[in-house]
């Protein structure tokens, strides 16, 4: 009966000691990627970062950037797309440039093809994801459970809904729980013009500069400008505002003398990238690029 009792015993202990170690380890959460228009010189990204660590509890916040150009949609786009790739696979992304907070427009959470989840205003932000991964599911944020409280602002929804919302996803919550579905095909799209290619040669368009330094970004994919068949080292004509220039295809900026303009593919082999000093007097050489 001692032996019985002694053994019953230590069975207990060792299950209180298993139930305690398992309470101790942490509940994995997904990563958030996060990014606004906000900037940092107020409490506002500080103030959504605290509302997703009450949500979910030791959650792990990128910050992508805050300093992209108030209510520029099509650069946000950019950047989502430029970054999302290099997130993990199931990561979760707030996203909040947002001029149209407090309208009719959408609050909404996306799931890509590639599984990774978008929480962001539907106005145009998930145009480029769309484009290269598509978009498997989407729900409208509906759910007063997702959201903080029951007065939310007409003007920072960033706090109110999608710091919250992420935060539920990323601790493993369905997001089909946060509203209804909605219809991918409907999804709001930025206009986006795409280089194309005719007789006379390839057509795009200056699409952002690059930071303090001077870069600009065409909408010319990798893959367009290699149709043209320039090899590194050759000379690239084109016209830019209505003026000729003849530009060297290199590299790297240290492949130019100092003050010499150039024509190269960005870090991610993705885009063709412009730094030419003469449409940028902030630039007297060109510089690295902040991408």
């Amino acid at each position: 009966m001692r032996l019985t009792i002694k053994s019953l015993a230590v069975a207990l202990l060792a299950t209180a000691w298993a139930c305690a170690a398992a309470a101790q380890q942490p509940v994995h959460t997904k990563v958030i990627g996060f990014m606004t228009d906000f900037d940092v010189k107020d409490d506002a990204v500080g103030i959504c970062k605290a509302v997703m660590e009450g949500v979910a509890p030791g959650v792990h916040v990128i910050d992508i950037t805050h300093e992209s150009e108030p209510f520029n949609i099509a650069m946000g786009a950019r950047f989502l797309a430029g970054s999302a790739p290099y997130f993990p696979p199931d990561a979760v992304f707030v996203v909040v440039i947002d001029p149209g907070v407090g309208s009719t427009r959408k609050a909404i959470i996306a799931k890509s093809k590639a599984g990774q989840y978008f929480v962001l205003p539907d106005n145009g932000l998930l145009t480029l994801v769309q484009d290269r991964d598509g978009i498997a599911e989407a729900h409208e944020i509906t759910n007063p459970e997702w959201m903080i409280g029951s007065g939310i602002s007409s003007t920072f929804h960033g706090r109110d809904i999608f710091s919250p919302a992420g935060a539920h996803v990323a601790r493993g919550d369905d997001f089909r729980e946060a509203g209804p579905a909605i219809d991918v095909s409907k999804l709001v799209r930025l206009d986006i013009k795409n280089a194309f290619i005719d007789v006379n040669g390839l057509h795009g368009q200056v699409i952002a500069t690059d930071g303090p330094f001077g870069n600009l970004v065409l909408n010319v994919p990798a893959e367009s400008f290699a149709k043209l068949g320039y090899k590194i080292g050759d000379q690239v004509s084109f016209t830019l505002n209505h003026m000729s220039y003849t530009l060297p295809f290199v590299k790297t900026f240290s492949d130019v003398p100092v003050g010499q303009d150039l024509f190269y593919i960005d870090s991610r082999g993705l885009w063709v990238w412009l730094p030419i000093r003469a449409t940028s007097p902030r630039c007297t050489r060109p510089g690295p690029e902040r991408s």
